[in-house]
């Protein structure tokens, strides 16, 4: 199969070549072209947007196919995340990948604004010699204040401390133990405005933080504080902050960002000589267009060939760095959950999903993926980790997990149990090595096939000839056993259960042929690979 990968707005080329070296990764670049971006998302699996573009409801429903929508940077405020959930599509960021630039140009504004560089740049080159006119001011021994203590900000603490700045932080999300970690003293946010020089915003925009530099906070600030914004334009409201510059309650502002953007010509904020204005160049250096580039075409291409949804936002409370490690395991669970639904057909009324490990991490995530395959198997469509549990209640099903130790003998095993109206099916899977999974139970018999392909379970009677008759009808109908697995529960003579891993798909009547075989009880199909 091949995946089609639109990307919207301008990437830098690492990341681009990266994708155009898969022989299953067809991109198609539209930078620039809104109309052709429109037409060609009618057959895109992926979208790459950074932020000219806007992922409106109205765009991804155009977008049938769409699996993955990547951000190339940091934010994704620009990506309606409620409707690309409700599909079922992962939403992606790069959020480490430009962590240097942008701490390194906050720093830079910071220096600019109190050096008055600007200013006295373009006094010299009008010809003019005024040293009194631009008098500065040091950062050592100052009050640096950050809203914020993600990877910018950690990284602008840092800087700040080694100019001789005392650093203090406002973060609602921030475990006082990693503030300690970091040596950064946490306060509220009222308390860091009255107490800082220096006031350097770096946290998301939503709609609890829009507008968060409002008119009543400018003036809890020092008439001598400045204020430096390299995160999102919404957080600060701009009238309010051109009003308290030109009556002087603070002393300056350094912006890299607004809302809207491009910032409009008559924005009273480009007349305000205390205002120091780029325009959104915070991650605009060669080495982090690169870097996220490359970061963000290395999530996409994973995602689309192996499922990995690492850099996913929208699938809360679980890291890329939790993807990334947990990415063998979510894939044997996906294919156990396929199995299972293989078993129970489709009336399943319940999942409950086990895992037995030592992984803190892992429960939550490996319940999503296992959820998911059993839905895919189920054919509902459109499915991931990021709405499996949305999806699977719409359809009446209840969702439960169980955390224990592992199946005896190994070291990480999941477990998906299917309840149906009229019969309960278990299998279970293990990790062998990293990337390897097997199924080692079905409802209680002990068997041991690959986690992968085609899969026949058959129930018969423990009689001699069975397992006979079943190689020469599948030999018969062309389809090659690669795995043939007999278990039993109990003495001999009574009922075993067959896993059987094939070849090739067989057919409806190949089916009803093996079920009709003299012995046989029952015959079930799954493919394990989702193909």
């Amino acid at each position: 199969m091949t995946y089609v990968v639109v990307v919207a707005d301008r990437i830098a080329e690492p990341g681009l070549a990266l994708l155009r070296a898969e022989p299953e990764l067809a991109v198609i670049t539209v930078a620039g072209q809104r109309d052709r971006l429109r037409q060609e998302l009618e057959r895109a699996h992926a979208l790459i947007v950074r932020s000219d573009t806007q992922v409106t409801e109205q765009l991804i429903n155009g977008a049938p196919h769409l699996t993955v929508v990547a951000r190339a940077g940091t934010g994704v405020d620009n990506v309606d995340l409620e409707a690309a959930t409700r599909r079922g599509i992962a939403v992606l960021n790069a959020p480490g990948a430009n962590t240097v630039s942008a701490a390194e140009h906050a720093i830079a504004l910071l220096l600019a604004l109190l050096r008055r560089i600007p200013w006295a740049a373009a006094s010299m080159q009008r010809g003019e010699w005024e040293r009194k006119r631009f008098p500065g001011t040091e950062l050592r021994g100052k009050r640096m204040g950050l809203v914020g203590l993600g990877r910018v900000g950690v990284r602008v603490a840092n800087v700040a401390r080694a100019f001789g700045m005392r650093v203090v932080a406002h973060d609602p999300y921030l475990p006082e133990e990693r503030a300690q970690e970091l040596g950064i003293e946490l306060q509220s946010l009222d308390e860091l405005l009255r107490s800082s020089d220096v006031v350097s915003l770096h946290t998301p925009l939503t709609e609890q933080t829009r507008n968060l530099i409002s008119a009543e906070r400018l003036a809890q600030m020092k008439p001598t504080a400045v204020i430096v914004n390299t995160a999102r334009g919404g957080l600060v409201d701009d009238v309010a902050l051109v009003e308290a510059l030109e009556a002087g309650r603070i002393a300056g502002a350094a912006l890299d960002v607004f809302e809207p953007e491009p910032l409009p010509a008559d924005s009273p904020l480009r007349g305000c000589d205390k205002v120091l204005l780029t325009p959104h160049l915070a991650a605009s250096t060669s080495e982090a267009q690169e870097r996220v580039a490359w970061e963000i075409c290395a999530y996409v291409r994973e995602a689309l060939l192996t499922g990995s949804l690492r850099g996913a936002v929208n699938l809360p409370g679980v890291s890329s760095e939790v993807m990334a490690r947990l990415s063998g395991l979510l894939e044997l669970a996906r294919r156990i959950g396929r199995l299972a639904a293989g078993l129970a057909r489709d009336r399943v009324q319940s999942v409950e999903v086990s895992y037995g490990g030592s992984d803190d991490a892992a429960p939550r995530p490996t319940m999503l993926a296992a959820v998911e395959g059993v839905l895919s198997a189920m054919d509902v469509e459109p499915v991931s980790m990021v709405n499996a549990a949305v999806r699977a209640r719409q359809r009446g099903m209840s969702i439960g997990r169980r955390v224990g130790a592992p199946v005896s003998g190994f070291e990480t095993t999941v477990g998906v149990t299917l309840g149906a109206p009229d019969r309960t099916v278990t299998v279970e899977g293990a990790m062998l090595g990293e990337r390897v999974g097997r199924v080692i139970r079905i409802n209680g018999f002990v068997v041991d096939v690959p986690a992968d392909g085609y899969v026949i379970v058959l129930r018969n009677r423990d009689v001699p000839g069975v397992i006979g008759r079943v190689g020469s009808l599948l030999g018969e109908a062309q389809i090659n056993i690669a795995s043939y697995h007999q278990s039993r529960l109990e003495r001999a003579g009574t009922e075993a259960l067959a896993a059987i891993v094939v070849d090739q798909v067989p057919s409806a009547a190949v089916l009803q042929e093996l079920e009709a075989l003299s012995d046989v009880l029952e015959v079930r199909f799954a493919v394990l690979n989702g193909s």
